[in-house]
């Protein structure tokens, strides 16, 4: 009888022990989320940090970051279903409002404040000056990216007009490097590390930060559909959270350790290489210290892609960014 009676408790703690471990297990699920990246580029440092750091995880998401070259195909694959998360410049949520999307695209929290690309020459320039560009073929980026509307409104707001120059739009932006190395342009606006490879490969050499040149503006945010956030408000503020512990990193740590973190994201360079070009950004202060997305910033960008001819109306900032879940500068 005493046999049985063991039999019976040990049995009991058995399948109390694995539905014990079973709701363990539920809790601790992490909700998948798939965020489309714009560019792969050490820019993006915060991010790296919060996904290396684990942030993410903490705050209950499996985050997987996906390439997507554009900020046009971003969008579309959030607007698609492909990706939960858009990740890229927030012109591209204004122009996907204005064509009276239904379910449009909403910035919820931001990351970069100004651009973060490198101005390439294929000479060397000695105290480079944007007189330097008149007359010169640029290879800018796509029409209506961010790159090339940034650098017009510089040349523009520094007295010299966009017939001046040439900037080049006809190119993909994941083939600008290829096409400046194959002798194209005299100039090339290039995100980081492609900029310094090129320089280190001796194709040119980086002269200028249009970042420094056209001031702050909801660079690079992240995105969603209007009923995804609605529906997942908790992702949101996860995903929120995660972000704004990868700015704080970065604001608070060296460029040196940040490197240490972020490399195993840039195989193709050394920890020293990835520091220096962290330093590089960390000079110009491209990033948000907060995700809060300023309506001061969003009517500027919002100037630039008008600037470039390629707005017909300015957005309502009220609808197309969500601070809800950020903390306010």
């Amino acid at each position: 009888m005493k046999k049985i009676l063991i039999f019976i408790i040990i049995i009991g703690l058995v399948v109390c022990g694995y539905f014990i471990f079973r709701n363990n297990d539920k809790e601790t699920e992490l909700t998948k989320v798939t965020v489309g990246e714009v560019t792969h580029s050490i820019f993006y440092a915060p991010q790296y940090v919060a996904d290396a750091l684990g942030y993410y995880e903490e705050e209950g998401l499996d985050v997987e970051l996906m390439l997507i070259s554009g900020a046009d195909k971003v969008t579309s694959a959030v607007l698609s279903g492909d990706v939960e998360i858009g990740f890229c410049g927030s012109e591209a949520t204004i122009y996907v409002y204005n064509q009276g999307q239904e379910d449009y695209l909403v910035n919820f929290a931001g990351l970069t404040k100004k651009d973060g690309s490198f101005l390439v020459s294929r000479e060397k320039i000695d105290d480079f000056t944007l007189e330097d560009l008149k007359g010169k073929h640029i290879i800018g980026g796509r029409e209506g990216g961010m790159p090339a509307m940034t650098l017009e409104y510089a040349l523009n707001s520094n007295g010299i007009a966009s017939d001046e120059t040439n900037i080049d739009t006809s190119i993909d932006f994941a083939s600008m490097s290829g096409a400046f190395i194959g002798g194209i342009g005299d100039f090339v606006a290039l995100f980081e590390p492609n900029a310094t490879d090129l320089e280190n490969q001796g194709y040119g050499y980086i002269v200028a930060s249009i970042g420094e040149l056209g001031g702050e503006v909801p660079y690079t945010v992240y995105n969603a559909k209007k009923s995804y956030i609605e529906k997942n408000p908790e992702v949101i503020e996860g995903f929120t959270k995660a972000t704004q512990k990868g700015l704080d990193y970065v604001y608070s740590h060296s460029a040196e350790e940040i490197a240490k973190v972020i490399t195993s994201y840039f195989p193709d360079n050394s920890e020293e290489e990835v520091a220096d070009i962290v330093q590089k950004y960390i000079d110009i202060d491209p990033w948000y210290e907060t995700t809060y997305i300023s309506e001061e910033s969003f009517n500027h960008i919002q100037d630039i892609v008008s600037n470039a001819g390629q707005l017909d109306k300015k957005a309502p900032y009220d609808k197309l960014v969500d601070n809800t879940y950020a903390k306010e500068d």
